[in-house]
């Protein structure tokens, strides 16, 4: 590695003749001073990666965080909720909130040294607009059944039109493209099954163009996951000195089977940052490096995670009417609630850095949280109360409820294997239902299977119930757009395109009526109605909601100051990270 000349960058810019790059702030830097250039971080995955598209994923995790990073119109700093113009120039916003206009910024380049133009965008914005290609971001482009649209104004401009008011409209306009002269033309050619073929896991990542800081270059099953720096972000991606960004060379992930495996590589020195899990892993990190085995900066309990974690019942299973029927019917899941040992769940996997959950809104976002919602806290006996109210009267020989019919109340349980914690609150789960006579076996799988399986559309989707989780989301209004209105990707419950309870109606209505609200008490109030009608239909059950905890190598620079790191914004920016020798 070596030290940087500062200025030297800004002359280059000048010589290509760029205007007005953008230039990312010192004060989202706690050591700016130190900066040095090269290096390859080194993180860690333990899911394996389901695609390089990023019409298709829907997963959020580390290796699909950083390849689907790039060129969006706007962005978010971590000191403010305020949008900024990033690959945008200007944007400019009518007097009745309907329309933004948007002017790109100048000597945008892809990956490939190709010029990022409007086309770049409207293509994304077709794509994403395509329900046969199915992308995560398809809801976001519709307020009910009224699309919000994109047009081409000009050279170097594009206007967004919102058939209505929208106060997440900021967070559609920052649209993150894809290459029109690669993706689009697959797309123009073969159409959506071509382009959701494009990029998956077995494809040559010499053909992947991007935006972002870093390109994917490399991936081996079960070993790696290898990015190189992109070799054009820094012609418009600049710190305050003029130094092109990123400082690194490249970001590398090592695929893992566990956690624990990871936190044994971080101990190790041989992984550079390391996301605890619970207070024991605090503990480990803190002994090893008051014994010098590792030189690591350690923050505990910072804020609750932006993230959630539930329990979600197939109601599309025809192929098993009983289960179907069982899972549709809102005192068996109730019950399901009240066997959640969410206190177990805080002590036995967190240690006690956890809080019970009971809303999709994050608890890091509490201004949101309806802290009224009906709350079925473990109760065994009102669990099987309800469970004989629904016909389950008597138990088999081997102790297992069943119905009039005989047919047993078991199910299969599924989360994602390597997670240690998501088996520990699945199996804390399995035996609080055992003890009343619920058979349930907890079936740890691949993360890239629950997902196909989560996603999976129709009447008879290919599982009983699964362990998951949520994140991401806006600011602005914390309601999935693809989460909460019947038909969309991640209504995961019930993906058979209509609404199947009255409740599903309401929320959907409610979603909708809130997001149209530009006045922010009002859309929270909107809110709070539908987490109530959600906590009383309990489609979903909400286990735990634990604290963020971050660590990393003091060879590591460029977090965030102390005061802004939180579990929304993270404790760094990837272009201002930098490794010190």
């Amino acid at each position: 590695m070596r030290k940087v000349l500062l200025g030297i960058a800004v002359l280059a810019l000048i010589s290509v003749g760029l205007a007005q790059p953008f230039v990312w702030p010192n004060a989202w830097i706690a050591d700016s001073e130190g900066v040095q250039m090269g290096g390859t971080f080194r993180d860690y995955e333990v899911s394996e990666v389901r695609t390089f598209n990023p019409f298709v994923t829907a997963e959020s995790t580390g290796v699909s965080n950083l390849a689907f990073q790039g060129a969006s119109l706007l962005t978010r700093g971590p000191d403010s909720d305020e949008w900024l113009p990033y690959a945008a120039k200007s944007f400019t916003i009518s007097d009745d909130g309907l329309v933004v206009d948007v002017v790109l910024r100048d000597g945008l380049v892809w990956s490939d040294g190709t010029p990022i133009t409007v086309q770049d965008y409207f293509f994304t914005y077709q794509a994403e607009t395509d329900a046969d290609v199915g992308s995560n971001s398809y809801d976001s482009w519709f307020i009910g059944e009224d699309q919000i649209t994109l047009e081409i104004t000009g050279d170097n401009s594009l206007r967004f039109t919102f058939p209505k008011s929208d106060r997440t409209a900021l967070g559609v306009v920052a649209l993150t493209p894809w290459p029109d002269h690669v993706l689009g033309e697959i797309y123009r050619s073969g159409a959506a099954e071509a382009l959701i073929a494009a990029w998956g896991t077995e494809a040559n990542l010499a053909e992947f163009v991007g935006s972002g800081p870093f390109i994917p270059s490399e991936y081996r099953a079960g070993e790696r996951v290898l990015f190189v720096k992109n070799p054009t972000y820094g012609q418009w991606n600049v710190d305050e000195a003029g130094n092109a960004l990123p400082y690194m060379d490249g970001y590398n992930f090592a695929v893992v089977e566990s956690a624990d495996a990871a936190l044994n590589l971080y101990l190790a020195g041989e992984i550079d940052s390391f996301s605890p899990r619970n207070l024991d892993d605090i503990g480990v990190i803190n002994v090893a490096v008051q014994n010098g085995d590792i030189a690591a900066t350690v923050l505990e309990n910072i804020s609750p995670v932006a993230s959630s974690q539930f329990i979600t019942f197939n109601w599309n299973k025809a192929s098993n009417p009983f289960l179907q029927t069982t899972f549709r019917n809102v005192d068996f899941r109730r019950a399901m609630s009240y066997l959640t040992d969410r206190e177990a769940m805080v002590d036995l996997v967190y240690g006690g850095s956890a809080s019970p959950a009971y809303s999709s809104v994050y608890a890091v976002m509490d201004y949101w949280i309806n802290p009224d919602v009906a709350k079925y806290d473990y109760d065994p006996e009102a669990a099987a109360a309800l469970l004989r109210d629904i016909g389950f009267t008597s138990k088999n020989s081997d102790g297992i409820l069943v119905d009039a019919e005989g047919n047993a109340l078991k199910f299969i349980l599924a989360t994602n294997a390597g997670n240690s914690q998501r088996e520990q609150i699945a199996q804390i789960f399995a035996d609080s239902a055992r003890e009343i006579g619920v058979d349930v076996e907890v079936q740890p799988i691949e993360f890239s299977v629950l997902v196909d399986q989560l996603l999976s559309e129709g009447d008879d989707r290919p599982y009983d119930a699964i362990l998951i989780g949520l994140t991401g989301g806006n600011r602005d209004y914390p309601f999935g757009s693809n989460v909460i209105p019947c038909g969309t990707n991640l209504h995961m419950f019930n993906t058979s395109g209509s609404c199947i309870a009255v409740e599903e109606q309401l929320m959907t209505k409610l979603y909708y009526q809130g997001r149209q609200s530009l006045d922010t008490p009002t859309a929270r109030d909107i809110g709070f109605q539908i987490q109530k009608v959600e906590a009383e239909l309990q489609p979903i059950v909400y286990t735990v909601s634990p604290a963020a905890h971050y660590s990393w190598l003091n060879s590591v620079g460029g977090a965030h100051p102390d005061g802004l790191i939180n579990s929304i914004v993270g404790s760094r920016e990837i272009p201002l990270t930098y490794l010190k020798q």
